[in-house]
């Protein structure tokens, strides 16, 4: 097996098609890159049909030129079936052989309900949370191929909400500064252009505002928000609370 096929990773996030994570959360994928971390993506499925692309081969190199344009170090398709994915078994299995194989500490996952989106976004998110546990459980190696357990130290989740400002149950929320990388994740979204023709450049501005907007409540330029569902804890509240102040 090649290098690239066990490397290990430092952050995966998961999406149900290919430009799902480019739209949540692509700017902390280049930004996390820009700091040397290794970031994977992994796409459920191939996300294809679609009304404008020629076929799934189309959209793969799509996927593949957005993830140079970030950065990432491995995108992996697990070719679960498009419009009619459902978690299932097989599909936790199949996530957690990834996460067990490249090791992740934090996962990023869909999270709430994308209304009037994809269903395939909701059943992403079971499937995820699944794997999440099943990569660590041990007594079950006949499932896994031999891959040893691996226990992810953090996911959190994404919302791909657009066309609104309410925020999806969660115990809080985290906003990243994208400022620096804004530019890059759009770049990456335009990658796809069988999704995204000309008559689809609201997409773009729907992107960029949410993200200023996300920035503006937490003092960035843009932001990506992401939910958690159990406490952050601090062991300087100072430097949290005023890290400019804060004392070394």
């Amino acid at each position: 097996m090649s290098e690239l096929a066990e490397q290990e990773l430092d952050l995966i996030a998961v999406g149900a098609h290919p430009d799902d994570v480019e739209i949540a959360c692509g700017g902390t994928l280049a930004r996390l890159v820009r700091k040397g971390y290794a970031v994977g993506i992994v796409d459920l499925t191939d996300g294809e049909p679609t009304p404008h692309s020629p076929g799934p081969d189309v959209r793969l190199a799509e996927a593949r030129q957005a993830a140079d344009i970030l950065g990432v170090a491995l995108r992996i398709n697990l070719n679960m079936p498009n419009r009619r994915l459902f978690d299932s078994f097989e599909a936790r299995v199949a996530l957690a052989k990834v996460f067990r194989r490249h090791r992740p500490k934090v996962v990023l996952g869909f999270g709430g309900k994308t209304v009037l989106a994809s269903p395939d976004h909701y059943q992403a998110m079971l499937i995820t949370d699944a794997a999440v546990f099943y990569s660590r459980l041990t007594k079950w190696d006949e499932h896994f191929d031999g891959l040893s357990t691996h226990v992810i130290s953090n996911q959190l989740s994404f919302p791909i909400a657009l066309h609104g400002l309410d925020l999806p149950e969660a115990s809080g929320y985290i906003v990243a500064d994208i400022g620096p990388t804004l530019d890059v994740k759009l770049e990456a979204i335009r990658a796809y252009q069988t999704q995204f023709p000309a008559s689809k450049a609201g997409t773009f501005r729907a992107v960029e505002t949410m993200n200023r907007y996300h920035g503006l409540t937490a003092g960035f330029e843009a932001g990506e928000l992401f939910l958690t569902y159990r406490s952050v804890g601090v062991d300087d509240l100072m430097r949290w609370a005023s890290p400019a102040h804060a004392r070394s």
